[in-house]
């Protein structure tokens, strides 16, 4: 059965450093959870390493620059990293092969907010699918589209074979309680359709290679992922051989019972991961030290 702790102060002897996610964790889209900045504190003054680790299909200053809206201080944190970052860097290099054979017409799948990740590219943007080489999805443009609101450009993309770029693996997050779709469920819905895509993120074990990289460890035991999300943060922590804990106040938490701060019941959250053959080291119920 799982380990529960109350926070991360019980299991950091074990860890040199923590890889964070942000949404479901640290804030809810809108807000700061109550224990985020002190436990950030906490962390530092400990002389742990942290890096922010995002499935967000834009560029990590602009990550930074929310959370400093939120009132988090910049210094209170270590490294930033997202999946739009990693998605632009391939833009840029073209080493993958996949994306050695795009174009440079771009057909945006999402809002003008995600626009950071073309930044620097030299990606044309177009403003109608049938005009473009390949699809960036960063998600839906408004916050309350379903999948279904997009699938007259998913089947004319189809129809043209046109590859796509998924900037966040993540299917759905929660905001400010309400849950909000993102692009993995549009790519999903693509695949479906025989759509090619490919994804950058989380649970790719390349980018928590490069996030070890940039924290300057090399031995991956020593790092802890901390998330909310299964599919992601723990699937992708347990690819990298690296352990996790998991975050049962966050996009699960309506699954069993429970909301962010307040302990799950062991049992139900144990029956949960195991289902799916995740192996978190530890759960716990929202982003504390102790």
């Amino acid at each position: 059965m799982l380990r529960a702790i109350s926070g991360l102060k019980e299991v950091a002897d074990l860890f040199d450093a923590f890889i964070l996610d942000l949404w479901g964790l640290i804030h809810d889209g809108e807000r700061l959870y109550p224990p985020s900045t002190e436990t950030f504190r906490k962390i530092k003054a400990s002389g742990r390493k942290t890096l922010l680790l995002s499935n967000a299909p834009r560029r990590a200053h602009a990550l930074t620059d929310a959370m400093t809206k939120m009132g988090l201080r910049r210094e209170l944190y270590g490294e930033v990293l997202s999946s739009g970052e990693a998605t632009r860097d391939e833009l840029i290099a073209r080493t993958d092969p996949f994306f050695s054979g795009l174009g440079v017409n771009a057909y945006h799948l999402g809002p003008e907010r995600d626009r950071s990740i073309f930044e620097d590219t030299k990606i044309q943007i177009v403003g109608a699918i049938e005009a473009g080489d390949f699809i960036v999805n960063t998600g839906p443009v408004e916050l309350d589209h379903s999948v279904d609101v997009y699938e007259d450009i998913l089947s004319t993309a189809r129809a043209k074979n046109m590859p796509m770029v998924c900037a966040n693996p993540d299917l759905v997050v929660i905001r400010g309680g309400v849950p909000i779709v993102c692009a993995g469920a549009i790519a999903r819905k693509y695949e479906a359709l025989g759509g090619q895509v490919v994804y950058r993120g989380k649970p790719d074990p390349a980018i928590y290679a490069f996030a070890a990289k940039r924290l300057g460890i090399t031995d991956m035991t020593r790092i802890a992922v901390v998330g909310d999300a299964l599919e992601t943060d723990v699937k992708g922590a347990a690819a990298a051989g690296m352990p996790s804990i998991w975050c049962t106040g966050g996009i699960h938490a309506e699954s069993l019972q429970t909301k962010y701060g307040l302990p799950a019941d062991i049992r139900k959250a144990s029956s949960m991961a195991a289902a799916d053959g995740h192996c978190p080291i530890a759960v716990i119920p929202g982003f504390f030290w102790e």
